[in-house]
């Protein structure tokens, strides 16, 4: 249960991060680094980041931005299905 409490909390600070990134890009203002936009997505909220990706309009054609963010994604999707199978190792 804890570790879904992590999850929505991962997705949703990834979420908003995009999001105030986003507003900084239109105003001018300080950006937040795509290092930490990834570390956000990397670290449990890559569906976040991804629905606000899509959700905002940003960084859709940055290359490579867009290209690691769904590769995380990805790889979080695989870990996901692989725990749920029920073929992983549980401690």
């Amino acid at each position: 249960m804890a570790a879904l409490g992590y999850l929505a909390l991962a997705n949703l600070v990834a979420f908003a991060a995009m999001g105030l990134d986003k507003s900084s890009a239109r105003r001018g203002g300080r950006r937040i680094p795509e290092r930490t936009l990834l570390t956000l997505a990397a670290i449990g909220g890559g569906p976040g980041a991804v629905l606000a990706q899509q959700t905002f309009r940003h960084k859709t054609r940055k290359q490579p931005f867009a290209g690691l963010l769904y590769a995380i994604l990805i790889a979080q999707l695989a870990g996901a299905a692989y725990l749920l199978s029920g073929t992983a190792p549980v401690s």
